[in-house]
This record gives structure tokens, sequence and C-alpha cells, in this order.
């Protein structure tokens, strides 16, 4: 028995269903893919991340996002939910109904089991491409652990680990840190997820 292919979608198609699906998919090369649900530890680190970047920003030209603004990668065209977006300057937007961003200097994923070697790998290899973006973060949701991904002036990518409570992750390019107190504010972590790591 022969399974019946996927239609090819174009981005203009990708976009007129996506703003009215239920359920938010990522776009690449005409093909959607779903993106599951998110845990309670994803759900606050997320909400805790944004809420300091906030705070800090807020004399700043700089606009935090949560995960419903789409991005799109315009050199690989990718089109996905960062978790986190930081913008510094004005929006870039793709279209007219403003819910596709262009141009983020910071982009924040919480890992999980089912996408940390995809955040890291193929999704980071879109990200890079990104001329404005300076700071890749990855957030573990298991254990207290943030990498950062910095851009350097000569266009490679430099990482810096943070792992327990007593440090911060700094995002030089926008004077701002994430300090680890904060990322893990009352997150609570499963003991046997935490025993195997």
């Amino acid at each position: 028995m022969s399974t019946v292919p996927k239609p090819y979608l174009t981005p203009d198609e990708y976009l007129h269903r996506e703003r009215k699906a239920e359920f938010r998919s990522e776009y690449f090369r005409g093909e959607t893919f779903a993106m599951a649900g998110a845990s309670a530890n994803h759900n606050l680190i997320v909400l805790n991340a944004g809420a300091s970047l906030r705070e800090q920003l807020k004399k700043k030209p700089c606009r935090v996002y949560p995960s419903d603004l789409k991005l799109r990668v315009e050199a690989t065209g990718l089109y996905t939910y960062p978790d986190l977006s930081v913008v510094c300057g004005d929006p870039q937007l793709e279209s007219d109904a403003g819910d596709v961003l262009l141009n983020p200097v910071v982009l924040v994923e919480v890992l999980s089991e089912s996408t940390e070697a995809y955040d890291r790998g193929k999704k980071f290899e879109h990200y890079r491409t990104i001329p404005s973006l300076m700071h890749y973060v990855l957030i573990a949701q298991d254990r207290h652990s943030i990498d950062c991904f910095s851009r350097c002036p000569d266009g490679d990518w430099r990482l810096t680990s943070c792992q327990g409570l007593d440090g911060n992750v700094e995002l030089a390019s926008i004077e701002s840190q994430l300090a680890m107190t904060e990322v893990y504010d009352k997150v609570v972590f499963n003991e046997q997820a935490t025993d195997e790591k």
C-alpha cells in the first residue's frame, strides 16, 4: 500500500493556512512540520527569560517577542517559531499581517528531548544565515544549563556555556544578560531525568 505524498505548498499557501490553523507548523521547502506542545518547565523558562530581557531592555530601542511571532530565515526559506526573539530598532516584517519577523538580534530556544538535536544542528545552520543575528541562546529545561552562541566580528560563532545557578549569560550586543537564577526561578526538575544526565 502506498502513502499519499504531501502536497507541495508555496510560502504564500503556507502562510494562508498557518494563519487559520489550530496548531502551529514550521515550513521548509514546500513541506510543513507540526510543532509539539510544550511542558510546564518549558513555558515557565520562556516566561522567565522573556520577562528578564524585557525588563533590561525597557529603556533601549529593543523589543522582546514570544513564540507566537513567526520568523522567516530569508536565505534558506525556513519559517519557524523561536521561543523568544529580540529585535533592536524597527522590526522588519515580511507581510502586511505583521506576523513574520525578518531581523532578530537574539533568538532563544528552550530545548526538549525531541528538539535538542535539531535546535543545535540544522536549525542553527539556518539561523546563522540571518545577518542581524548576534546571539543564539539554548536553554535546557531538565537541568541548569544555558549555551549561548555569539557572532564574532569575523563572522565566526563563539560558544559560552553556563551551568548551575551561580552565573550569567552575557548578551553583549544588547548590553543585557540572562541570570541563571532568574531563568530557572520556580522551575522544578524531574529527579529521574536529572539523575540520568
